[in-house]
């Protein structure tokens, strides 16, 4: 299966150049992998670039969670972490995901210097 990278994804959420656009509907026609390292990259530059908020944010996730022609590295994991996202919006996609990841791996507690990543269950503030 081909894999796409964060510019394909994030041309694929905001249709703001639809040559671009269609050119990446195109190529994930037949089917297209994600990274969770090109998702995060990607909520990321929707955040911090196109100004999305955090319930457009979680719009835009569970689209690709839902997308015919795309297939999420780790849904489950994915998923658990939109769920994260949408309770405590203010750690950002990016710890929600980090948290989630390592939870699934086994690899608790996280350690972290952010006071409200440090709240969350699984997490140690150093």
């Amino acid at each position: 299966m081909r894999a796409i990278d964060t510019n394909v994804l994030v041309r694929l959420i905001t249709r703001d150049d639809s040559r671009q656009a269609a050119s990446a509907e195109s190529f994930i026609e037949k089917g297209a992998w994600v990274s969770v390292l090109t998702l995060a990259e990607a909520m990321w530059v929707l955040a911090s670039v196109y100004n999305l908020n955090p319930k457009s944010l979680a719009q835009a996730l569970e689209m690709l969670l839902n997308h015919r022609d795309l297939v999420l590295q780790d849904p489950e994991t994915v998923a658990e972490a939109l769920g994260l996202f949408r309770e405590k919006p203010a750690l950002g996609f990016s710890d929600c995901l980090m948290l989630q990841l390592a939870r699934k791996a086994g690899h608790l507690p996280l350690g972290t210097f952010d006071r409200r990543l440090a709240k969350v269950e699984g997490t140690q503030k150093l």
